[in-house]
């Protein structure tokens, strides 16, 4: 059977009704060689195919970012910038059901998750359609008849290599400052979510301000339109989402052309508990910090520490408190957490935590079923354990005791990530002196992930470089131009 889905791709499973995802390039949408299965990890069903891209996909898509950049006034228009942002996201909330359903599908992550990400991608595209209207710069006489001036200029072309645990709400998070700095913009999306990666697409097909060329997006398993991304000389600036090792590689493969890069990397969240914390307060949170995507986060709270007076309380708390978490299908609604992305990567997480039980002492181990594995709960006193220093990317939380504040610091930045952290204490000094001793690019006191669009998130250490969100999100994306115009005084 041939027809039309809602991608505006022909259907290629006889009789299957199945939808096929595209790659949608120089306004054109265009298909691969190749094509991939999306698989819903909870269950194993195919839900579609989509065309699985590489390095020829890369080419044309950054051909047509250049050509929109040299012979448009996108750039140079910002009030098309910020309609065109505005029209994304009002498309956007119009498909906010249809968009989450297919999240939570293809996935894992429960339902609630993937409408709380839609939710948190709407008033992002919002925001930079506002600050695309912000005038950046400044002018002065900086002596009589001796004029300067800063501009600040869209960058060029800008490549986005986004993730796959949440790809709406970091695709945007990158894209969207990028089109708002005036920067042409193309985009690798990963083949786990091959069939969100086409309704993303499908924002830009239907984003009748976006000019032609201006946004391109494909979808590859591989990483050789990737590495190509990271190595044109025609790209000018790269944002990267991801893992630690890729990021080094990404920097690597763009020092020849000296690029400008934005990259939030890995993450091992210190959750440090002082004695004087309120329990009933903490306890639920950290369960959410370590089982949110079900730990695919780079923010996820996988190391907890508490202070020796408490220690013995919050022990047996998480423990019952993670040994509950109800573990099912995204779309049922007792599910607290879902499955991971595949079953190859909850077999990883099993392994990893059975490999800790030889040099530390294994609280809750998690079950695995499937892509669906229980959280898992392991204390640990060496800090340069594997299970310390190295990114799970699972429901998996370690579990140190402490006992002085300078010890609590002293674990904290004993990794080498610095992406985030947070304090839990009644104290009310407390939480801004320990605040400024720990590495890391945001530090909550008693909550943790909360973000907000206009204030500045990324990493210290090998947690990345650059910021994303707020000014300085956008400005990631821009050049600062120094202009000087003398204008002598007319004589008499």
């Amino acid at each position: 059977m041939t027809g039309n889905n809602r991608f505006g791709n022909p259907i290629v499973e006889e009789g299957l009704h199945l939808p096929h995802a595209r790659h949608f390039i120089a306004g054109q949408w265009t298909d691969s060689v190749r094509h991939s299965e999306s698989l819903n990890p909870a269950t194993g069903e195919v839900l579609g195919t989509f065309a699985d891209g590489g390095a020829e996909e890369a080419r044309k898509a950054i051909t047509a970012a250049r050509m929109a950049f040299d012979t448009t006034d996108w750039s140079r228009d910002r009030h098309l910038r910020a309609r065109a942002l505005c029209e994304m996201a009002a498309l956007l909330e119009e498909r906010r059901e249809e968009f989450s359903t297919m999240l939570a599908r293809e996935n894992g992550k429960i339902l609630g998750e993937a409408a709380f990400e839609i939710d948190l991608t709407i008033p992002k595209l919002r925001y930079y359609a506002a600050l695309a209207l912000s005038d950046h710069g400044g002018a002065a006489e900086v002596k009589p008849g001796l004029y300067s001036m800063t501009l600040r200029e869209a960058a060029g072309v800008a490549a986005v290599i986004a993730p796959w645990n949440s790809p709406v709400v970091l695709a945007v998070r990158s894209f969207a400052p990028a089109l708002a700095a005036g920067c042409t913009v193309t985009m690798k999306l990963p083949g786990q979510t091959g069939l969100v990666n086409g309704l993303i697409s499908e924002l830009a097909a239907r984003t009748k301000s976006l000019p032609t060329g201006v946004l391109n997006i494909f979808t590859e398993t591989g990483n050789e339109g990737a590495s190509l991304l990271a190595s044109s000389p025609e790209v000018d600036v790269i944002s990267y989402t991801g893992s630690t090792t890729v990021g080094r590689k990404i920097m690597e493969l763009a020092s020849a052309t000296l690029k400008s890069l934005s990259l939030e990397l890995g993450g091992k969240s210190p959750m440090i508990v002082f004695d004087d914390a309120d329990l009933d307060a903490t306890v639920p949170v950290l369960t959410k910090a370590v089982t949110t995507f079900t730990g695919q986060f780079c923010m996820t709270g996988s190391r907890i520490l508490a202070q020796r007076g408490i220690a013995d309380e919050l022990r047996r708390r998480m423990t019952a408190s993670l040994e509950a978490v109800k573990v099912g299908p995204g779309d049922d609604p007792n599910s607290e957490m879902g499955a991971m992305i595949d079953e190859r990567n909850a077999e990883r997480v099993e392994n990893f935590v059975a490999d800790a039980a030889s040099y530390a002492n294994v609280l809750l181990q998690g079950v695995r079923r499937g892509a669906f594995i229980h959280p898992s709960l392991v204390e640990v006193e060496d800090v340069s354990a594997p299970i310390v220093q190295q990114e799970v990317f699972g429901p998996v939380a370690t579990f140190e005791v402490f006992d002085a504040e300078a010890e609590a610091i002293g674990r904290a930045n004993a990794t080498e990530y610095g992406l985030a952290a947070s304090i839990w204490t009644r104290d009310v000094d407390r939480p801004l002196r320990v605040a400024r001793e720990i590495k890391a690019g945001t530090v909550w006191t008693n909550t943790w992930a909360v973000v907000h669009d206009q204030f500045e998130e990324g990493g210290f250490k090998q947690s990345g470089m650059g910021r994303l969100n707020g000014t300085r999100g956008l400005e990631e994306f821009q050049e600062t131009k120094h202009l000087v115009h003398p204008a002598p005084a007319r004589g008499d």
